[in-house]
């Protein structure tokens, strides 16, 4: 979840600037959270909640209602126009493939026990206002990943895993061949496969962050996806953490320290 988060708040500055190099200043007075950190920390908010509901339905209620409650708190922190349709007028299920499916979703691969479990909740959290089934695979392939990663396995097995089950295209993706002619892109299609790439070249967290923003594009979403599997593989440095922790507000550190401590427990 960290992970996630720290890549938004780093990658938050080039969104629009198509910074296609790997050398900046990891931190910057302008860096900020976006709509990627308030729905991250609101999946898990929603995972704390549900851990022991059995019906699908009442565990839907309860991420519908958690996503509306901390998301119309930030009406300003940059929602796609179809996410912010669905989160202030009319909750329901659109046939959206937006990256958005991914970028909040690594929770899932944190707080699960299985992979069953990883699938199950994956589906339902992308499904309530991503209903397509891109973003049903771009969410599920990212909480899975998180979840390998927090396993141990090796990222060349990872690798496999979502190459054979979801992207055989990432076998012959590389940064440098996304970097040249990759531009702004906010589907999941075009956004989950060049993040997971740019984790499976990474050779810590700082640099998986770096591959991210390179690519240009939509770099906070991108780095917020590849942040979250590499925060579960690799972990964060303690000076990264601390200096992210300075850019949320209030509410959003009380929430993520309840989360913190719920997923402990």
């Amino acid at each position: 979840m960290l992970g996630a988060i720290i890549g938004d708040i780093v990658g938050s500055r080039f969104e629009y600037v198509e910074h296609k190099s790997k050398d900046f200043n990891f931190f910057d007075m302008v860096c900020t959270f976006t709509d990627d950190t308030v729905m991250t920390v609101a999946v898990a908010l929603a995972l704390s909640k549900i851990k022991r509901v059995n019906e699908e339905y009442q565990r839907k209620k309860i991420i519908i209602d958690t996503l509306l409650s901390v998301g119309r708190r930030y009406p300003n922190c940059g929602y796609g126009t179809m996410f912010y349709e669905w989160l202030f007028t009319k909750p329901i299920q659109k046939d959206s493939f937006g990256n958005g499916a991914a970028m909040r979703i690594s929770p899932v691969g944190l707080f699960c026990d299985t992979e069953e479990e990883v699938k199950i909740l994956s589906k339902e959290i992308t499904e309530v206002s991503h209903n397509h089934k891109e973003a049903i695979k771009g969410a599920e392939s990212v909480a899975l990943s998180v979840f390998l990663a927090k396993e141990g396995w090796f990222k060349e097995d990872i690798k496999r895993r979502i190459a054979k089950e979801y992207y055989p295209e990432i076998n012959q993706l590389t940064c440098d061949k996304i970097r040249d002619d990759y531009y702004f892109d906010v589907t999941c299609q075009g956004s989950v496969p060049q993040a997971l790439t740019c984790f499976f070249e990474s050779c810590d967290y700082e640099d998986a962050i770096r591959n991210a923003v390179s690519l240009g594009g939509d770099s906070d979403t991108l780095a917020a996806i590849c942040g979250g599997i590499a925060g579960a593989y690799y972990g964060i440095p303690l000076w990264i953490t601390k200096k992210a922790w300075l850019y949320l507000d209030k509410d959003l550190q009380n929430y993520v320290k309840e989360v913190i401590d719920v997923f402990s427990k």
